[in-house]
């Protein structure tokens, strides 16, 4: 009798164990949905939509090309700027030739004035011929001077030009759409043909692959979850739920209010904090979808 009475009384241990490492009554510790890191596409230039090759549902790559804007107008002032720059690099190169006539004169200059001094040494020379000389020489300086403070606002013309050029050919990169990451086309804002502007949006993209369940819990539940914490997340099935690993990638510092359309283990707190669950996506995860967090 002793032995069935103490089974009975372990049984009933046993029990009541397992009730109180239950799920508080079978309920989720979190309820949310699912979101995905979404990009809007916009246009960098302004002109007509040349091509634009793609289609929401569309899988896209890093940096894929997928259509680009009108570019003969860049092109064109692009071709005029050139010409202008060809016509200052001739400018320039005269006076560089000009330049080097006057120094080769300012060397014969230099070369007589020596001679006459060591001719004045012997009484050869007269200080008259010397003088000549010299002012000579300095005349030519003078214009060397000048044809250099000449080169120098040329050379500051080209330096204009070759930001100007620069900056078309970054206008005319920008013209290229290319996708900015990998991922899952959700919505198209433009069709070929289509004029456009810069900073008007093309397309929507989102990373799909790795989806964000954001669930809200209360101040209680907060010392039971940390960053990188794995935890079970639920959604519903044909017949049932399904379950699916999650980590726990951020918790808010701050508090917010309730928002009306979750409720946490204690039914509407005042007060909770947001958290997000990263989880793989084989396909079943939609943005928007329902889920529920399960500690484990």
């Amino acid at each position: 009798m002793n032995t069935h009475a103490n089974l009975l009384i372990g049984l009933i241990a046993a029990i009541l164990l397992l009730t109180s490492c239950s799920n508080d009554n079978g309920k989720a510790d979190g309820y949310g949905n699912f979101e995905a890191t979404e990009i809007t596409v916009s246009a960098e230039g302004t002109g007509k939509l040349m091509s634009f090759n793609l289609e929401e549902g569309d899988r896209l790559t890093d940096g894929q090309v997928i259509g680009y804007i009108d570019t003969i107008q860049l092109s064109l002032k692009k071709a005029q700027l050139q010409a202008s720059r060809q016509k200052i690099l001739a400018s320039s190169s005269s006076v560089l030739s000009q330049i080097g006539v006057y120094r080769e004169q300012e060397r014969t200059l230099t070369v007589e004035r020596d001679r006459i001094l060591r001719l004045m040494k012997d009484s050869a020379a007269t200080q008259r011929q010397l003088d000549d000389v010299e002012g000579r020489l300095s005349v030519l300086q003078r214009q060397i001077a000048s044809v250099r403070a000449q080169n120098a606002s040329v050379l500051s013309e080209l330096e204009s030009l070759e930001a100007q050029l620069a900056q078309l050919d970054d206008q005319i990169k920008k013209c290229i759409i290319r996708n900015p990451q990998a991922g899952t086309v959700l919505i198209k804002y433009a069709e070929p043909g289509e004029v456009t502007a810069f900073g008007k949006p093309l397309y929507r993209i989102g990373k799909l692959d790795e989806m964000i369940l954001r669930v809200y819990v209360s101040e209680t539940q907060l010392p039971s979850l940390t960053i990188s914490k794995e935890v079970d997340v639920r959604i519903d099935d044909a017949e049932s739920m399904r379950t699916l690993p999650g980590t726990i990638t951020w918790i808010s510092s701050s508090a917010e209010f309730t928002p009306k359309v979750i409720q946490t283990k204690e039914e509407r707190v005042n007060l909770v904090y947001a958290v997000k669950v990263s989880v793989k996506n084989d396909g079943a995860l939609k943005i928007g979808m329902p889920g529920e967090m399960w500690i484990r």
